[in-house]
């Protein structure tokens, strides 16, 4: 009698040994989505333009705020939009680079735009080589906002929490394409901004 009743005590421990050496599962944590910077995001859209034309070029491009994602680091955006042009085709196509799917036809990761005709280079409307963005845009504001010449420290102090737009563009005075960095929604509605070289990371002038 006394040697039976051990079996179902000896089966119970078998179960629960058993049971403890089952590996806990760990549930996976989302992947974190961070802004991008402007670097980033115009390689990102050049690997998809030279699939379209291998010989595009950048002719400017301009971060996107999203109400919806949290601002990362200055200098750096949720979503940009550049026009790309290739001389071969006559043509121009605009791109955008998100870290989510936004309104207005804004897709995650790169995206082709609709193709347009060009007619080539006119004045500041000309595109320039890649190879010319060596600074990125997190460089460039530390530095428009760190040059005491600038006023930018000055500017932000006195209006806090404005927005910050950035542009890469060619510019009247300046060989090399510059970023613009914004205090503001955009170039038009906004009375300060810093042009930095994009490709010597120096400060070239204060726009107000």
């Amino acid at each position: 009698m006394r040697k039976s009743s051990l079996f179902p005590v000896v089966a119970l421990l078998a179960v629960l040994t058993a049971c403890s050496d089952t590996p806990a599962t760990t549930k996976k944590e989302p992947e974190k989505i961070e802004p991008v910077t402007g670097q980033t995001a115009v390689f990102r859209m050049y690997q998809m333009a030279r699939s379209w034309a291998p010989d595009s070029q950048v002719m400017k491009m301009q971060s996107i705020r999203l109400t919806e994602v949290k601002e990362g680091a200055p200098g750096t955006a949720a979503a940009w939009q550049a026009t790309f042009v290739s001389a071969a085709k006559s043509q121009s196509r605009s791109y955008t680079y998100s870290i989510v799917e936004g309104e207005g036809n804004l897709h995650q990761g790169a995206f082709a735009g609709p193709q347009e005709a060009w007619s080539g280079p006119r004045g500041l409307d000309s595109p320039f080589l890649m190879a010319a963005i060596k600074i990125d845009t997190t460089a460039a504001y530390k530095t428009a906002k760190e040059t005491s010449h600038s006023h930018a420290a000055e500017y932000d102090k006195k209006n806090p929490g404005k927005p910050i737009t950035i542009l890469l563009e060619r510019t009247a005075k300046h060989p090399n394409p510059a970023w613009r960095i914004i205090w503001g929604e955009s170039a038009g509605t906004s009375n300060f901004s810093v042009l930095i070289d994009a490709s010597t990371g120096e400060y070239l002038e204060t726009l107000r």
